[in-house]
């Protein structure tokens, strides 16, 4: 009996881990937090471990078409060295409240708060070993992976419509791992 009730403790443990944010503010899944801080958007759930099988799962809501930025941080040093393993898969669902169509949408990531990843930060979307089947999206068919002078991933090729929720898959990977990095989120709207 008592090893069904530590079980069951375990399990509720879990599901409140990804019930909402943590009293920092922060959503913990996997060996990262992550942390709409820097306002412009709403995180409203983030679940997954990070692997192939079981990506870290971001649901957000974009009330506006300008970039955001979300804020990842290592959650808890897991190797020798005090970093995390340096790499995860993720998959982004954004909820567009925008009003407006999104007719491409850009992830950037960055090292240094405004400023561009770079080649040797060793911070890429899997540059190392890229693997288009580690990309995808639900409402765009393309997309363009750009390694240098920055890391960029763009979708195109499809729209999103105000209340639709394009997801995004990808592969992070962090080969000199750093306990806090940045992902700006770019939705394209179309201009005349």
């Amino acid at each position: 009996m008592t090893r069904h009730l530590r079980i069951l403790g375990a399990l509720l443990t879990l599901s409140l881990i990804s019930a909402g944010p943590a009293d920092d503010g922060r959503w913990y899944a996997g060996d990262y937090s992550f942390s709409d801080e820097l306002g412009g958007f709403r995180i409203l759930s983030v679940t997954g471990s990070g692997t192939k099988a079981d990506p870290i799962e971001i649901n957000e809501e974009l009330d506006s078409a300008s970039p955001v930025t979300l804020v990842i941080r290592a959650a808890r040093p897991i190797q020798y060295h005090g970093f995390p393993e340096g790499a995860f898969h993720l998959r982004v669902v954004a909820l567009n409240t925008s009003g407006l169509a999104w007719i491409e949408f850009e992830f950037e990531l960055q090292e240094i708060l405004g400023k561009p990843s770079e080649f040797y930060d060793g911070l890429s979307f899997d540059q190392t070993n890229p693997n288009p089947d580690f990309i995808s999206s639900s409402r765009f068919a393309r997309f363009e992976n750009r390694f240098e002078s920055f890391d960029r991933l763009r979708f195109t090729s499809g729209h999103a419509d105000p209340l639709d929720r394009p997801a995004f898959g990808f592969f992070i990977t962090d080969v000199t791992p750093v306990p806090e990095f940045y992902l700006v989120q770019d939705p394209r709207v179309p201009f005349s």
